[in-house]
């Protein structure tokens, strides 16, 4: 459901005097999850800096080795081998997972929805259709898709999908929830300040080593050198969702690659948005949520939730934001 552009652009100091004490600002880049990963860190040692960093990746992998539906020894993996079959006992952390992505379905109507694994794969991003799929191909493409089936037993801390080839996938808050545990160790560890990038389900905490705010500019979609805006981020976190990399186009109309699971349709009318909130799992959902729901449903949505704003800018280029957003459009 979301394969988000990395089209934040994050500045920072490297070497600054703060408070008395020298800080030291280092970032690295890797892959995790199947993304791109720009994890940075400020501390007083180089050294320091790069043993958080290590520490961080190592809590990432963490998150992957649970979440993942690629890795047969999952507890995922493990939930949907058991479809249809009988219920699967889990972490309580995945299980508070899979119950928190119950809850966001429900407050969006479904256009967020973990189940979405279950679908059908009837639309192609890879170059190779020549026509859309017909509407029974597509109906019957989401005939597993639906929150509402998975049944959870707190108190055996179980998961069961009811439906023989049902299935559940976290690619559209996995790697936010990633970031936002690797951010939690750094705090339990007392790290200065930092930023988790994943391919731009973004998070922070403390500040620069300048002791100002991280600051991230949000690019034109339809020219991602542009920025129309810069934002402070202060202890929180940022998600975009994005269609202009993967999309197709059929009798000149542009189809998304973000699929409503709610009807097995390419969302219309949006090519980005960006998410602000505390967590980074919780940005990244919405973010898919809101461009499946559309400009105004979405933003409504996002008025209605406390310390959440959101950016969104349609296929003409026009940006729509909700009320917490003070910046003038261009």
């Amino acid at each position: 459901m979301k394969n988000a552009p990395l089209y934040l652009l994050l500045f920072f100091s490297i070497l600054v005097n703060s408070q008395e004490k020298k800080y030291v600002t280092i970032s690295e880049t890797m892959k995790l999850m199947g993304s791109r990963f720009d994890i940075t860190i400020v501390a007083e040692a180089e050294s320091t800096a790069k043993k958080n960093i290590a520490d961080a990746v190592a809590e990432i992998s963490r998150i992957e080795k649970m979440i993942s539906s690629w890795d047969e020894t999952s507890e995922t993996s493990e939930i949907n081998r058991n479809a249809g079959i009988k219920p699967v006992k889990v972490s309580a952390e995945l299980f508070g997972l899979i119950e928190r992505s119950i809850k966001i379905s429900e407050i969006t109507d479904g256009a967020f929805d973990i189940s979405y694994a279950s679908m059908d794969k009837v639309w192609k991003f890879d170059g190779s259709m020549r026509h859309p799929p017909t509407s029974e191909q597509i109906t019957a493409s989401i005939a597993k898709v639906g929150y509402q089936k998975i049944q959870l037993d707190k108190e055996q801390l179980t998961v069961f999908l009811p439906d023989e080839g049902m299935k559940i996938g976290f690619g559209a808050l996995g790697k936010g929830y990633a970031a936002d545990k690797a951010k939690e160790l750094m705090l339990s560890k007392k790290v200065f300040a930092g930023v988790i990038n994943a391919s731009g389900d973004l998070t922070t905490w403390g500040r620069q080593a300048t002791g100002e705010k991280w600051i991230v500019g949000i690019s034109n979609p339809l020219d991602r050198e542009k920025v129309f805006s810069w934002l402070p981020l202060d202890e929180s976190s940022i998600a975009t969702s994005g269609n202009y990399e993967k999309y197709l186009v059929f009798e000149g109309e542009k189809h998304s690659h973000i699929i409503d699971p709610r009807t097995g349709y390419p969302s219309k009318g949006i090519s980005s948005v960006s998410v602000f909130s505390k967590s980074a799992e919780l940005c990244d959902a919405l973010a898919t949520a809101v461009f499946i729901m559309g400009i105004d449903t979405g933003i409504s949505l996002i008025n209605q939730l406390k310390e959440t704003e959101v950016i969104v800018v349609d296929s003409q280029n026009k940006i729509f934001k909700s009320n917490g957003i003070t910046f003038d459009n261009p």
